[in-house]
């Protein structure tokens, strides 16, 4: 990758690197075991919001149990296929995560899902 000028600038001065070639040379540095847990985490954090468990008085205007369930079973497949990789602390903690979002899920909805039928529960297994 190149640096970029500004124009005008003379060959050397001014130059800095391409901000694609930082975020590459960055994320290099970065253990795979750790990209893969601050995913899980993103991906934790967006299905407890739309299992409604998002804290304040407007916590319940972002429940979308349509969404939660896709976001739930996007980690479910990210955790299940990770976890031997990843080693015992790591994997326990995202797998308890996963089965606490399991579990909210199915108390939010109205009317929950056959067991083994929930979100994610294909690749876990039925969490009731």
């Amino acid at each position: 990758m190149q640096s970029q000028t500004t124009p005008g600038d003379a060959p050397g001065a001014g130059t800095r690197p391409d901000p694609s070639e930082l975020a590459a040379r960055d994320i290099a540095d970065v253990p795979a075991a750790e990209l893969i847990t601050t995913a899980a985490v993103h991906l934790m954090s967006a299905a407890a919001v739309k299992c409604g468990l998002a804290e304040g008085p407007d916590a319940a205007d972002h429940l979308d149990l349509a969404e939660a369930r896709i976001l739930i079973t996007a980690l479910a497949g990210l955790v299940v296929t990770s976890a031997p990789d990843l080693g015992g602390q790591h994997a326990r903690s995202l797998r308890d995560g996963l089965r606490s979002l399991q579990l909210a899920f199915r108390e939010a909805s109205d009317v929950p899902d056959e067991p083994g039928k929930g979100p994610g529960e294909r690749l876990t297994g039925s969490v009731v």
